[in-house]
C-alpha cells in the first residue's frame, strides 16, 4: 500500500514545472509571430480526457491556444489509451498522417503522452519508426510537460520521459476543461486488480487516493462555476480510500459531495463488482445529488471465465448487488462492460453472458472482442475460437441488448422526466439534447437558452439511441 505522504508530488517539483512553463512562454513568443496554436487530441477513457484537460491547462499556462485541427497547429499532442489494440492502431494511424506536415513545416512540434507510451516496445517503436515526433512521455510524467517542451524548444534532442514508478498524485496542475456544464472530478488513480486482460494497472501505476479534502474543495469550486454534473473517476473507484492518512471509503465521499449546496447531479465511474458494497448501495439510494445509474462493469456471465479473468467474484455474488439496488434504489439503471470470447471461452459459456444480461436488463453496453495486451497474463493463453466466430457471438449478444433496449426506452412514453439539458440535440434545428438521472438520452424541442439547466419533458416517442418530447 502507498502512504499519501510518498505518493503526494513535492511541491517543489511542481513549482519547478511553473518555473519552465514561464520561461516557455517567454520562447514562444520570441519564436513564432503569432500567438502559437496547440491540437490536443485524447483518446480512450474519461480518465484520459480529464487529463488532456490538464494537459491544456499547462499549455494554455505556456502562452498556447488552441486550434481544431493539426493543419493548423503549431503544436500537436495525441494522448493515448491502450486498453484495445484498435484504439492503438488508430493512434498509430494519425501519427503517420502528421509525417506530411512535419515534413511542410519542420517547426511543427509533436508529443505523443498517455497509457501507450508508459509500454516499453511501444516507446521503443516510436523511437525508431517515428523520428519526427518531438516528446514522448507517459503517464507519470505528464506534469513534466513545461520541462520537456522547453529543453525540445531550446533546440536540445528528441524528449523522451518514461519513469517507471507506482505513481504519485499531482495536485495543483491547471486544468482547462472542455465544457462549461459536465465536469470529470478525478478521485484516484491507478489499479491493483490486475485483471488477466488488462494493461491498465501496468501504464497506471498503483491504486492511490487523493486527500478527500482536496476532493472537496475542487467539487465545491466546480460547483460555484456553474458545473451541473460532476462525475468521480478512478480506475476502480469503490476501492476509494487506500493509502489516506485519515480513514473515508468512498460511500461517505460520496456523502460529503452531496452535502455541498447547489444544484447539481453527481455520477462516477468505474466502478469493481468485487468492492461494490451494500453501504455503497445504501448511500445512492440517500443521496439525492447521485444519480440511480451504476457502471457495474461484469465482463462475463461465466464463473469460470471470471474466475481466468482473475474477478474476484462470482455470477450469484454479482447478481446479489444488482438485486438488493434493484430493491433499494427506485428506478435504478446498470451499465455493463462485457468481452466476447476471452481465451478459451466456449460457446456455452457465452450463452451464460447472455442469460446474465437477460436477467440484469442493462440500460447500455459496453461490447467488445477480446483484444490481447502484450505484458497481460490472458496474452499467453491459448485462444482457438477464430475472429469470425467471436464476431457472431457479439452479433448475438448486440441483438438481444437492442431488444432490452427497445422495452425499455418504450416504457419512457408518457412520462414527465427530469433532464439536465447539455447541449443542442442531433435531430435537427429547435431541439435540445439531455440526460436524466438514470443516463437516458433525451431529445426535446426547446430555447437553447434552456442549456445548462434541469427541465422537465413529457416524453413522446422512443427510439433505441434516445427518446424524444417536448420541455413542460
Amino acid at each position: 500500500m502507498i502512504e499519501t505522504k510518498q505518493a503526494v508530488l513535492p511541491a517543489a517539483a511542481l513549482q519547478r514545472q511553473r518555473e519552465y512553463a514561464e520561461k516557455v512562454r517567454e520562447l514562444v513568443c520570441r519564436r513564432y509571430n503569432h500567438p502559437p496554436l496547440a491540437y490536443v487530441h485524447s483518446f480512450g477513457c474519461q480518465q484520459n480526457q480529464s487529463d488532456g484537460e490538464k494537459i491544456k491547462g499547462m499549455l494554455a499556462e505556456m502562452g498556447y491556444g488552441f486550434g481544431d485541427a493539426p493543419e493548423t497547429a503549431d503544436l500537436v499532442i495525441y494522448n493515448t489509451c491502450a486498453v484495445r489494440e484498435n484504439a492503438e492502431d488508430r493512434v498509430f494511424g494519425n501519427v503517420g498522417a502528421l509525417k506530411p506536415l512535419k515534413k511542410q513545416r519542420p517547426e511543427l512540434l509533436i508529443g505523443l503522452c498517455g497509457c501507450m507510451m508508459q509500454q516499453e516496445q511501444v516507446a521503443e517503436k516510436i523511437k525508431k519508426s517515428y523520428p519526427y515526433v518531438d516528446l514522448v512521455f507517459g503517464t507519470h510524467a505528464l506534469y513534466t510537460l513545461p520541462e520537456l517542451l522547453y529543453n525540445r524548444l531550446s533546440g536540445e534532442k528528441r524528449q523522451f520521459s518514461l519513469e517507471d514508478s507506482p505513481g504519485s498524485i499531482v495536485e495543483g496542475l491547471p486544468v482547462r476543461r472542455d465544457g462549461t456544464i459536465k465536469a470529470n472530478l478525478p478521485i484516484m488513480y491507478g489499479c491493483d486488480n490486475f485483471c488477466t486482460y488488462c494493461i491498465v494497472p501496468y501504464v497506471r501505476g498503483r491504486e492511490r487516493s487523493r486527500r478527500p479534502e482536496d476532493v472537496l474543495k475542487e467539487a465545491r469550486e466546480l460547483v460555484e462555476q456553474g458545473y451541473k454534473e460532476i462525475t468521480l473517476l478512478g480506475q476502480n473507484v469503490n476501492s476509494y480510500g487506500k493509502g489516506l492518512d485519515e480513514p473515508m471509503d468512498f460511500s461517505e465521499l460520496l456523502r460529503q459531495i452531496n452535502d455541498i449546496p447547489g444544484e447539481f447531479i453527481i455520477r462516477f465511474m468505474t466502478s469493481h463488482p468485487k468492492d461494490c458494497t451494500l453501504k455503497l448501495i445504501d448511500t445512492i439510494r440517500d443521496c439525492q445529488k447521485v444519480c440511480n445509474h451504476i457502471h457495474l462493469p461484469v465482463q462475463s456471465g461465466s464463473n469460470r471465465v471470471l474466475q481466468a479473468m482473475n474477478r474476484h467474484y462470482t455470477v450469484e455474488e454479482y447478481l446479489h448487488l444488482i438485486e438488493y439496488a434493484k430493491a433499494q434504489i427506485p428506478g435504478v439503471t446498470f451499465s455493463s462492460d462485457i468481452i466476447v470470447g476471452f481465451p478459451g471461452e466456449t460457446y456455452e459459456e457465452f450463452l451464460q453472458t447472455l442469460k446474465l444480461i437477460q436477467q440484469v436488463e442493462y440500460s447500455a453496453l459496453y461490447t467488445f472482442i477480446y483484444s490481447p495486451r502484450q505484458g497481460t497474463k490472458a496474452a499467453s493463453l491459448p485462444d482457438p475460437v477464430p475472429e469470425g466466430e467471436k464476431s457472431k457471438w457479439l452479433r448475438e449478444l448486440l441483438d438481444v441488448e437492442s431488444q432490452i433496449r427497445n422495452h425499455q426506452q418504450q416504457a419512457l412514453v408518457g412520462q414527465t422526466i427530469r433532464v439536465l439539458a447539455d447541449g443542442e440535440g442531433r435531430t435537427g434545428p429547435g431541439w435540445i439534447s439531455g440526460r436524466t438521472i438514470s443516463n437516458d438520452i433525451v431529445e426535446f424541442t426547446a430555447p437553447t437558452s434552456c442549456i445548462g439547466s434541469f427541465v422537465n419533458v413529457k416524453i413522446e416517442r422512443a427510439l433505441n439511441w434516445a427518446v424524444f418530447g417536448t420541455l413542460v
